[in-house]
């Protein structure tokens, strides 16, 4: 099992720390800020105050950003309430290439194996795709 920067595994509790989640807001505020053209009509506001009452979404987004990925909002879905966000790095995360998709094509890989899979990742990122 991976080691998760500040986070006890153990313990499979999927929240930050108060000093990680104002790290995480922050960035993704300024990056909200530097983006205007990827959420024209979002309010930050509005998406901080969504993102506060979610413990696991942050923390899932935080588990993005801590792999090289840089998660923004890029819609809202007007029927559910949600925020919709991408990973909007320019290229693969450092944290996340050498993968393939699922289990069962990293199994039968023998030469030049991946070291992951993305569903197992996105999983264990408490990501829904």
């Amino acid at each position: 099992m991976r080691a998760i920067k500040a986070l006890n595994i153990n313990s499979h509790k999927k929240d930050l720390s108060p000093e990680q989640r104002e790290d995480l807001l922050g960035a993704l505020k300024a990056r909200f800020e530097k983006n205007m053209n990827r959420h024209k009509g979002l309010e930050w506001a509005k998406v901080q105050a969504k993102l506060e009452v979610s413990a696991e979404k942050l923390w899932s987004l935080n588990e993005m950003e801590r792999t090289g990925g840089e998660p923004d909002v890029v819609g809202h879905d007007k029927k559910t309430g949600e925020y919709i966000f991408f990973d909007c790095s320019a290229e693969s995360p450092k944290g996340r290439r050498s993968v393939c998709y699922d289990r069962e094509a990293l199994e039968s890989r023998r030469e030049h194996k991946p070291q992951d899979n993305a569903v197992d990742m996105a999983a264990a990122m408490a990501l829904s795709f």
